[in-house]
């Protein structure tokens, strides 16, 4: 062996020792576990240095809160499993708590820091990254709490976001549930009503679980059912969708409960213009939305068409 090689394979060895003891080190500090290595060449010293990052990263993800939920709200653990590594991290399994779903442009750090001010960790409450673009809070329920509580806490974050991170966020929040078991069921529904409110009432920032009203029944309708439905109303020509400015309007005259002297007013709009307006949504749909019946019907195809056009996109 030339001196060349020899020098190599020395530099090379010393490297991977210095690496070697340094994540025996970061195995013992995690696990407790006292593990000696010996390898007699760089290859072998290389391949104990892989298996040994491999196992402390196995290990934190196991043994992880963050890691531990969200494998328990996405289905990942099974439930004879749920107790035994719940008291392993001190998470008290039966306790109970809701579940709040976040959705934003970005999880950034300064969103993350004034959750961690509003919910410190003597409340045990648990912020779980889910995406890049949305956190779960899974917070604890006081004695005497309810719904009316867990809407109040979700305004209070959506307006603390909104105002001191310029977030505009999102928000969907759960059943209140008795234990840990019942946590994947209530990712579930905050899942869905994050996506539901998302998509059919956007102008919104807050979705409870049970208020998704017909937003519910049609997501879950199958896609053939829905275009059958929109051929009956509009026959073969069916509207792609309609413009932002009929849409405001539609939808402020709705909210004022089909009064017309009322939605001209909040849109500083002419009586005569609004009644224009709606005319000509008659003449192009054939639904007169002065009426009840016919504006239900409008209201339910609006939101069928916008379900399908988020079906088309995926």
């Amino acid at each position: 062996m030339s001196a060349a090689l020899f020098m190599d394979i020395t530099e090379r060895m010393m490297e991977h020792t210095q690496e070697l003891e340094k994540a025996l080190a970061e195995l013992k500090r995690i696990t407790g576990i006292t593990v000696d290595v010996t390898a007699s060449t760089p290859e072998e010293a290389e391949n104990a240095l892989t298996q040994i990052r491999c196992l402390c990263t196995a290990y934190r993800e196991k043994y992880n809160k963050a890691d531990f939920l969200k494998g328990l709200m996405t289905g990942g653990i099974p439930a004879y499993d749920i107790a035994e590594r719940a008291a392993r991290l001190h998470i008290s399994p039966d306790e109970r708590r809701v579940l709040f779903l976040l959705e934003a442009k970005e999880i950034d750090d300064a969103v993350t820091e004034i959750l961690k001010s509003l919910f410190p960790a003597q409340t045990k409450t648990y912020l779980v990254p889910v995406a890049e673009n949305s956190l779960a809070i899974l917070r604890p329920v006081r004695s005497g709490e309810d719904g009316t509580d867990s809407r109040k806490i979700a305004r209070m974050i959506v307006d603390t976001l909104n105002t001191e991170a310029l977030a505009q966020v999102q928000l969907a929040y759960s059943f209140i549930f008795d234990s840990l078991s019942g946590l994947p069921e209530a990712f579930r529904e905050t899942g869905l009503a994050l996506r539901v409110g998302r998509l059919f009432y956007s102008e919104q920032t807050i979705f409870p679980y049970n208020e998704l009203g017909i937003g519910r029944l049609i997501y879950q309708l199958p896609v053939s059912l829905c275009e059958n439905f929109l051929k009956e109303l509009f026959g073969p020509d069916i509207p792609s969708s309609f413009d932002e400015e009929t849409l405001g309007t539609v939808n402020r005259f709705f909210q004022n409960n089909l009064n017309i002297a009322e939605t001209s007013r909040q849109l500083h709009m002419h009586r005569n213009t609004l009644i224009y307006r709606l005319e000509q949504i008659e003449k192009h749909t054939g639904l007169d939305i002065r009426l009840f019946e016919d504006a239900m019907t409008f209201k339910v195809a609006i939101m069928v068409l916008n379900y399908l056009q988020s079906e088309r996109n995926k």
